[in-house]
């Protein structure tokens, strides 16, 4: 239903514009104001991350160690500096220089990463892994598989809906009588924020949703077109497909209204890069400060930046992608600084999985664990979360002989600790999460 409803938007709004499952805006929530507002926003790198380039050991061992297998690739070099960072215990990392529009929110302490995350059915050590002792994720190191996996919170499956949209489901009570969408993507349709009962979105951002052909003159003649289309979408044809079409014309021009008077007599307090990841984060937060006019107290965001899968010519090409992915999220969390709703917004990054420790010879092969960053107010920040592998190849922590390395935390507990600052309960989070209860640890505490 979503493509269908996609390709009538079109019709109505023009083919630069894509917009799909808004029914009407429910009236102003009070728990839409001040502190009640909460917001998840999913930052994906599509290809796969290279984890081992992006937070560095800085300890003298596992540094030198991470040095010699690396070659050529290892950082810092002749274009990419080192950002160091030290966690509450003294122990030092260094971020990749292209992550330089975040790393200030680590001193003020909105910023943690956590380490060597992944997809997993249960708990795997690497002697399990090699005796085939333990179920792991359905077509490993596959492209496709992986990103469906991640995107669905489930390992063994791509799944029908997403943990975004399953999130947004469980907290629908929070959002009243608004039928405004709880998920929304910035990057065209996406499996994470397919839900069962809420409705979800997709949003192409910088685009005008008005219907074409009301741009006309005199200014009369566009007003009396307006108001004839509006006569048409009011109009009950009693055919259920012409009728859902119809709302789906009538919300976007609703919804284009109010983006257009946001941005005349309201525009956001910072400025955002023009590349496709800043617009996506700019359209989050114009979407955010219209909550009182949507009734919203509980949002769902996806955005997105491709280009990860780094076989060849690594170097330059990761720090300019970690440059343009880091410039939007710091201007995104100033934004949400100068709004006030630095406590109730959180920025998270995924991808599909990391890559390995030992490059192949300018570049990186499909790996396993990553490490990923969240960002926002709530986050007890300045620390790393979960274990950092041991840099050595066939090492405790290696899949194989390359350092594709064994998440040693899920997934699951990843999504589930947003999950239960988003307010979800346990029994909410364990359906979000099927695999969760192999967890011991439910709640990693990055978040307050």
């Amino acid at each position: 239903m979503q493509t269908t409803r996609r390709n009538f938007l079109k019709l109505a709004a023009g083919p630069a514009a894509t917009l799909a499952g808004f029914s009407r805006f429910g009236a102003m929530n009070a728990l839409a104001q001040g502190g009640g507002y909460k917001a998840l926003v999913c930052v994906f790198m599509f290809g796969g991350n290279d984890g081992h380039n992006t937070v560095i050991p800085k300890t003298a061992a596992e540094f030198n160690n991470y040095r010699t297998i690396r070659g050529n690739l290892a950082l810092p070099d002749q274009n990419t500096p080192v950002l160091d960072v030290t966690t509450g215990n003294g122990v030092m990392y260094g971020l990749n220089g292209g992550m330089n529009g975040i790393h200030p929110f680590w001193a003020q302490k909105k910023l943690a990463i956590v380490a060597n995350t992944g997809l997993l059915v249960q708990p795997t050590t690497r002697a399990q892994y090699l005796a085939n002792a333990a179920p792991v994720p359905t077509n490993l190191f596959s492209h496709s598989d992986q990103t469906q996996q991640t995107q669905s919170g489930i390992a063994t499956a791509s799944g029908g809906t997403g943990w975004g949209g399953r999130t947004a489901d469980a907290a629908q009570g929070l959002n009243g009588a608004s039928t405004f969408p709880a998920a929304i993507s910035m990057s065209g349709p996406a499996l994470f924020c397919t839900g069962s009962i809420v409705k979800a979105a997709s949003l192409v951002p910088g685009f005008d949703l008005t219907p074409a052909g009301m741009n006309v003159w005199p200014a009369s003649a566009a007003a009396a077109r307006m108001t004839g289309l509006q006569e048409v979408l009011a109009l009950d044809s009693g055919l259920s497909l012409v009728q859902a079409a119809n709302k789906v014309r009538k919300d976007a021009i609703d919804l284009n209204a109010m983006l257009k008077g946001l941005s005349s007599s309201n525009s956001l307090p910072v400025t955002f890069p023009g590349t496709s990841i800043g617009q996506q984060l700019q359209q989050v937060a114009q979407i955010i400060q219209l909550r009182a006019q949507t009734g919203m107290s509980r949002q769902v965001f996806f955005c997105t930046l491709g280009g990860f899968d780094t076989h060849g010519n690594q170097s330059w090409t990761h720090w300019d992608l970690l440059t343009r992915m880091s410039a939007a999220m710091g201007v995104f969390q100033a934004a949400m600084d100068a709004m006030g709703l630095s406590g109730q917004v959180t920025t998270f990054t995924e991808s599909e999985f990391g890559r390995t420790l030992q490059p192949n010879t300018s570049g990186t092969d499909h790996g396993w664990g990553n490490h990923h960053f969240v960002m926002g107010g709530a986050v007890k920040g300045g620390e790393m979360y979960g274990t950092f592998p041991q840099m050595a190849l066939g090492g405790p922590d290696d899949a194989g002989s390359r350092g594709a390395h064994i998440p040693t935390t899920a997934l699951d507990q990843y999504g589930a600790t947003l999950g239960k600052w988003f307010g979800l309960d346990p029994a909410a989070l364990a359906a979000v999460f099927p695999n969760l209860g192999n967890f011991a640890v439910k709640d990693l505490g990055f978040l307050a």
